[in-house]
């Protein structure tokens, strides 16, 4: 049985609230991003604009422009940031072809089920100036649970998989490393093992203020992780 596009929507929706309790998390994936954070950005898949805020506070970021394909999304996109330059629809509906320096891409690449294709589309953006895609999905197909399946999510990735397809679609590999241990084994119990299909309130908010800031700090500056819930990449455009 096919999901129904509200339910669809419904879900985002949820998976969106979630990253809103976790202010800790959101600004750290933006830190780790800051250095090609620079020039003319492209931020695909915006959804309600959780990073466009913090990516309109850069200060090397001249020119910004979001793309979003969901409707209600890109109408609460306009809403929240009068005068932003935002298209409804996908990479494919930019008609600026124009000088990128980077793109960004959290949390999208998996909705997409020719993510190959969609990496080619970055990479023909950003090789005029070898820009950077600073891109963000979740990893581990053996964590891939009922609640990936509500939040639209065609895959998991791991690391090898990953930069055979940006390799592929003509990138060089400037830093590509698993993220966030703790999360992992986090959601194989709650998702697979309890197959639970929500978030605690509760629980992000604890996760996100008390145990992530440490986490990260030991994964970024003393021992990079081994395994993770996401993987995070940085890929020049050859």
């Amino acid at each position: 049985m096919t999901e129904s596009p509200n339910a669809q929507a419904s879900s985002e929706d949820f998976e969106f609230e979630a990253l809103s309790m976790a202010d800790n998390y959101r600004a750290a994936l933006m830190r780790e991003f800051s250095g090609p954070l620079r020039g003319n950005v492209l931020e695909v898949g915006a959804g309600i604009g959780q990073f466009t805020e913090e990516l309109l506070k850069k200060p090397g970021v001249t020119r910004l422009v979001s793309i979003e394909p969901h409707v209600p999304f890109c109408n609460q996109l306009i809403k929240n940031f009068p005068g932003h330059s935002i298209i409804q629809g996908t990479i494919n509906d930019l008609k600026d072809d124009g000088d990128w320096n980077a793109i960004v891409n959290i949390n999208v690449l998996e909705h997409i089920q020719d993510d190959e294709g969609e990496l080619k589309n970055y990479h023909e953006r950003l090789r005029k100036n070898h820009g950077i895609l600073c891109l963000f999905v979740p990893a581990r197909p053996e964590l891939y649970s009922l609640l990936d399946k509500d939040f639209g999510h065609f895959r998991r990735y791991t690391r090898p998989e990953l930069r055979q397809k940006l390799e592929r679609a003509g990138f060089e590999i400037v830093r590509l490393r698993y993220y966030n241990i703790v999360g992992y084994l986090a959601w194989w119990l709650m998702f697979r093992v309890l197959r639970k299909r929500h978030f605690n309130p509760r629980s992000v908010r604890f996760f996100d203020r008390f145990i992530f800031p440490s986490v990260h700090g030991f994964e970024s500056h003393v021992f990079p992780p081994f395994i993770g819930q996401n993987l995070l990449a940085m890929a020049r455009a050859k």
